[in-house]
């Protein structure tokens, strides 16, 4: 289990998790999640081979495993930095680094994922953060992967969810995807905070 963009205080206000905690439980329980979160790993490295993250790689070049092994991640997620990039960046086709369509880590390209691996000794990067139509996708020439467990986001994206398998020392990937279930009957986002304009 690896810390997402959704495990902080502002994602869990805005997407109706913390409201969810308090109407079922309690503030503190609430309050025990916000603290589990900040404990969660920012990544994993998996047969020495396979890097997974929720977001996606760098903003900067020379970022090592070292690098993010020495990163804080008992906080709440900053704006910018090794954090903030692991939790928020998106493959993008082309080449290079673009500015975040979310205005928070970056968009980067088939090159920087190469080197990237090249210099850590990675084979490929696994990541989520994007809704898939069939819960996953390949870029960067099968160095980087989408695999998004949330199927029909939202309650609204009709996307299925997958889910990846690696076995043994095979470290070619294996997807699985399946689709929603249905469960209790609320309308979309029932628990998001009225602030943010979702009730």
């Amino acid at each position: 289990m690896s810390r997402g963009n959704h495990e902080s205080d502002v994602m869990n206000k805005m997407y109706g998790f913390e409201g969810e905690v308090k109407a079922k439980y309690t503030q503190q329980m609430s309050d025990m999640f916000t603290e589990t979160f900040c404990w969660l790993p920012l990544c994993h490295v998996i047969n020495q081979k396979i890097f997974v993250c929720h977001g996606g790689l760098f903003k900067e070049d020379g970022v090592t495993l070292e690098d993010i092994r020495k990163t804080d991640r008992n906080r709440q997620p900053p704006d910018e930095g090794i954090m903030c990039d692991l939790l928020w960046s998106d493959p993008q086709p082309i080449n290079g680094r673009s500015p975040s369509k979310r205005g928070v880590g970056c968009q980067f390209g088939p090159d920087v994922t190469s080197k990237w691996c090249e210099m850590n000794g990675i084979e490929y990067v696994v990541r989520s953060h994007e809704v898939k139509p069939e819960g996953y996708e390949m870029h960067h020439n099968g160095q980087c992967y989408t695999v998004f467990s949330a199927p029909n986001y939202c309650d609204q994206m009709n996307n299925k969810g997958a889910f990846i398998t690696i076995t043994g020392d095979n470290l070619s990937p294996r997807f699985t995807p399946f689709d929603a279930v249905p469960h209790p009957k609320l309308p979309p986002m029932a628990y998001a905070n009225s602030l943010f304009g979702f009730n």
